[in-house]
């Protein structure tokens, strides 16, 4: 059965290169294109589409703002962002797994794009994909995050950051280690941090950052180095800078 596909995009050029990369996809089929959210409301609630690509800045009403709507429908389509975003607004989006296409893109990051959805209309994820907007156009990027959205391929899982044990940076990526587990979501460690409460989460070296009642013991390792004992067991780097923190945050969970 094709995918069905909608293009929401006020830019002619934005909605043929959507066109034509989707052209190398057989199985997706092009069922509407609308060139702003108005033109698309005027068609709900009766649209028929899997997957909406939906770009983000539009004359009148945004994208976040139509993509709101769409997740609220009884069977709501999937939302690929199109936009021209900063990084920020990239990294935002990441934080709850949205899947994003950055104008312009290159042709096989349109691909992963389409198999991501393709796994996950597959596997029926419709229902944690739709929370996942909501959470995206509901953040206003002031607080602090208490769950992650994480995205793998054919899944979408929400995991409480009362879970995580510590975190580390890998890249442009995180790892979330979460008792016997490891995530991989994709956002910078520094971005991440701003987003985390201090009262819950320490930085302690520029590579990772640890949950406070985790903390056990600090010890010297040799060579001016220290590491910081977690309950887990594990053993993570502390920056000299950070020292002084991780003292006083063992001191207080004691």
């Amino acid at each position: 059965m094709a995918v069905r596909a909608l293009i929401v995009d006020d830019e002619e050029p934005a909605r043929t290169n959507v066109r034509l990369s989707l052209a190398r996809h057989p199985n997706w089929e092009i069922v509407g294109e609308h060139s702003s959210a108005a033109s698309l409301r005027s068609a709900l609630p009766g649209i028929a589409a899997d997957v909406v690509f939906l770009d983000i800045q539009m004359p009148g009403e945004s994208g976040l703002s139509l993509a709101a709507s769409l997740a609220g429908l009884e069977t709501p389509p999937m939302i690929i962002f199109v936009t021209a975003y900063s990084d920020y607004a990239v990294n935002a989006f990441d934080l709850h797994a949205l899947d994003y296409l950055t104008k312009p893109w290159h042709s096989k990051r349109f691909s992963q794009a389409v198999e991501r959805a393709e796994s996950l209309l597959a596997l029926r994820q419709r229902d944690p994909y739709r929370l996942a907007v909501l959470n995206c156009v509901n953040d206003s990027g002031v607080g602090y995050l208490d769950a992650l959205t994480i995205r793998s391929v054919g899944l979408i899982e929400r995991v409480q950051l009362a879970q995580v044990q510590w975190i580390g940076a890998a890249g442009n990526y995180v790892e979330l280690h979460v008792h016997a587990r490891t995530l991989l979501h994709r956002v910078t460690i520094s971005h991440l941090e701003a987003r985390l409460n201090p009262r819950d989460f320490l930085r302690v070296h520029r590579t990772a950052i640890v949950r406070r009642p985790e903390c056990v013991a600090l010890s010297t390792i040799g060579d001016g180095r220290y590491e910081v004992r977690l309950r887990c067991g594990a053993q993570i780097p502390v920056s000299e800078r950070y020292v002084d923190a991780v003292r006083r945050c063992i001191e207080a969970v004691s």
